[in-house]
């Protein structure tokens, strides 16, 4: 049985009040997770991951091979303004990305099904900094990544599909990772 609770929306001048400002953003540490998106196809899953970026204040975005990167106006309609707040950056090769994040010590794990079966609930504190890497649409991340790769995580699939949207699969695996993070 449940106990109502009277509960009310918080009005936008609240919720406002509560978050950081643009301005202010260098002040906060960022949560130590990179994201490498290698070769997404849909401009506004680019917007998603973007603003889910933002949400969960992450290091920063790399863009890779064919994904869209801004000032794209399609971007921005999804994206609200995060391309302003995460911290970007576009590279033609993915593992030049891993390359240099491999050197200054940063974990890489492929967001993709494989032999390995490693749920993203195992997701632990001594995994970061971590750079979560998320593939294409319909072909997932390359074999070239997953090569390069020290993990990966999985997200269960419990009915009849095999994969969610990327952007989906992204917002529930760096929200995990945050859960970690928080608490530390």
């Amino acid at each position: 049985m449940f106990r109502i609770i009277k509960m009310r929306k918080l009005t936008h001048s609240e919720i406002f009040f509560e978050r950081k400002k643009p301005e202010e953003m260098d002040k906060f540490k960022r949560n130590p997770v990179y994201t490498l998106c290698d070769n997404i196809r849909s401009i506004y899953n680019v917007g998603s991951i973007f603003r889910t970026s933002d949400a969960a204040f992450i290091s920063k975005l790399y863009l890779t091979g064919y994904t869209p990167y801004p000032p794209r106006k399609e971007i921005e309609k999804v994206a609200l303004g995060s391309t302003a707040t995460v911290p970007w950056q576009y590279f033609k090769d993915p593992l030049d990305v891993i390359t240099m994040l491999k050197s200054e010590n940063i974990k890489i794990a492929v967001l993709e099904i494989t032999d390995k079966k490693n749920l993203i609930w195992n997701v632990n504190r001594n995994d970061f900094p971590l750079c979560i890497v998320i593939g294409n649409e319909i072909t997932g991340v390359s074999k070239e990544i997953i090569d390069k790769a020290d993990t990966s995580f999985e997200i269960p699939m419990l009915g009849m599909k095999q994969s969610l949207n990327v952007a989906v699969a992204y917002g529930i695996a760096v929200y995990e990772m945050v859960k970690v993070l928080q608490k530390a």
